[in-house]
């Protein structure tokens, strides 16, 4: 099915820079890996087994040199609500169900339907998902006790403010310190992994000032466990199957449109080289989900941020991705009791500062400011995401797109009186021109703009002249209701005695006409070529 061509001229330079990039991304993704588990209301260990077995699997069986896989932002929400809704277990039955989705995508071409959700969509629910991810690290950030995990936002808003009496200074000063370290490390030394240090420092601070005052991996979670998982099948049922299908297929959906997009800015990264096969990439992304459960894994997708950090690390094949998943698993097994120690505090602000990072603040207020329908489709998205949720936001983002869409286009048909030439004169009525008359028609006659060609057609056969010369030269497209405008202008036509020329109509859509009767209605003398 797929021709690998990312190993071309690879040579033992390219391994040097993929050993770095893949170890420099790896200490990036260890920190992720555990907080996006946890936001997802998992254990940390199961964003570190995604990180390792999906990791390496998109590496070797996707469709971009660059792409880095794993837990991602983008996915809490909808993991934490059918953790909530359905269980841990079942978590992992849709993200398996959703990896076969995602192979079936692959052979089906669906990756360049991708391409037809509108900008508007993606920034709305991406900047939705983006202050939920940063509104859910409130507990943690304050340390707030008894509270309870809530699928809807308003829900947890709620419960947190009747919870709020519990705050945790200690909690507070280890999250601050986060934050300072992510405000201030850049500038100070720009080369340091930046999460790492941000994770390591309040945590060392916690353990040396203020130890036992705030809750950590260990309190919650019981630590990390120091083994890879063994290989457990869930158990499916036909009642599970009628349960999970449709938060399969959102995983499935969602996963899809962040691996191509993440393979995408890959691409505008590095311009020179083979561009990402979305095919190819869609089935590795399947593959990585269908095994990645059976293993305790949760749903992954290709990770922007890593990505761009595995480039900007110099990396030059998927040898990179295979370093990175085989550094987290030396972790795992070499240094997982030490992550009993870090304070869920100090995740707090690593999420915030992703949550912040992958809001698209600018194109957010760049579209909303155009107040226009695209407007109206990212505020609504945006929303529908953050209060309800991503399915609903996206389904009725996309339907108010196509309305506006369709609202436009409604106004693209444009019939003009045109000048008559010599020829049309000659071949038509050459003995009194003043009996032809003819109109231009342009752009598309379609469902959405045929109400307007009925309003305008009976001006056209109330005219004087016998003959009409529509030249459809210009006719961009045509459906089944534009044929039954037209049809019914025939109709008319026949009625007042007055004869219908259609003039350049294009090949495909004398062919169309042909197969739908419309072409013998019109009459093959009344079709004029020149």
């Amino acid at each position: 099915m797929f021709k690998d061509q990312r190993y071309l001229h690879y040579n033992a330079a390219g391994f040097r820079q993929d050993l770095i990039a893949g170890i420099t991304v790896g200490i990036v993704a260890i920190p992720l890996g555990m907080a996006f588990a946890i936001a997802s209301g998992v254990k940390p260990e199961y964003g570190l087994y995604t990180t390792i077995i999906a990791g390496l699997l998109v590496a070797l069986l996707g469709g971009s040199r660059y792409q880095i896989a794993g837990p991602t932002g983008a996915f809490i929400p909808i993991l934490l609500a059918i953790v909530l809704q359905y269980g841990y277990e079942d978590l992992l039955i849709a993200g398996f169900l959703a990896g076969i989705l995602l192979v079936i995508m692959s052979f089906l071409g669906v990756s360049n339907l991708i391409h037809f959700v509108p900008r508007s969509v993606t920034i709305g629910f991406t900047a939705g998902i983006a202050v939920i991810i940063f509104t859910g690290q409130f507990q943690n950030f304050f340390g707030l006790t008894g509270v309870e995990k809530k699928e809807f936002f308003h829900e947890s808003m709620m419960e947190i403010a009747r919870h709020f009496h519990t705050v945790n200074t200690f909690s507070i000063l280890t999250a601050a310190i986060g934050l300072v370290v992510i405000f201030l490390l850049p500038k100070i030394a720009p080369k340091v992994p930046l999460l790492l240090i941000a994770l390591l420092v309040p945590t060392i601070c916690s353990i040396l000032f203020f130890p036992g005052k705030v809750e950590t991996i260990g309190t919650a979670y019981g630590g990390i466990p120091q083994h890879f998982p063994s290989f457990h099948f869930p158990e499916i049922t036909l009642a599970k199957l009628v349960n999970l299908w449709q938060p399969a297929l959102i995983i499935a959906a969602l996963g899809a449109i962040e691996s191509l997009l993440s393979a995408v800015v890959a691409d505008g990264m590095k311009s020179k080289v083979p561009k990402h096969d979305s095919k190819k990439e869609l089935f590795g992304q399947g593959i990585a989900n269908i095994v990645t459960p059976l293993f305790g894994g949760i749903p992954a997708t290709g990770a922007i941020a890593r990505t761009a950090t595995n480039i900007g690390s110099g990396a030059v094949s998927p040898i990179s991705g295979v370093v990175q998943s085989l550094f987290v698993l030396a972790f795992l097994l070499l240094f997982a009791p030490y992550a009993s120690y870090i304070p869920l505090a100090a995740m707090a602000p690593i999420l915030m500062f992703v949550a912040w990072n992958m809001s698209s603040r600018k194109a957010f207020a760049q579209i909303a400011s155009l107040r226009s329908g695209d407007s109206l489709v990212l505020l609504t998205t945006f929303l529908l995401t953050i209060f309800v949720n991503l399915t609903i936001a996206v389904e009725v983002g996309i339907l108010l797109a196509a309305l506006s869409f369709l609202r436009k286009m409604s106004g693209s048909l444009h019939i003009k009186k045109s000048k008559l030439t010599d020829v049309e004169k000659f071949k038509l009525s050459p003995e009194n021109e003043f009996e032809l008359v003819k109109f231009k028609i342009s752009g598309p006659l379609f469902f959405g703009t045929a109400k307007y060609f009925e309003d305008r057609y009976p001006e056209l056969l109330n005219l004087e002249q016998k003959t009409i010369i529509l030249d459809m030269k210009n006719l961009t497209a045509i459906d089944a209701t534009g044929e039954a405008a037209l049809s019914a202008m025939l109709d008319e036509a026949g009625r007042q005695n007055k004869r219908l020329i259609f003039k350049k109509v294009p090949p495909e859509k004398v062919s169309l006409f042909k197969r739908s009767g419309l072409y013998d209605k019109i009459g093959e003398d009344n079709f004029f070529v020149l």
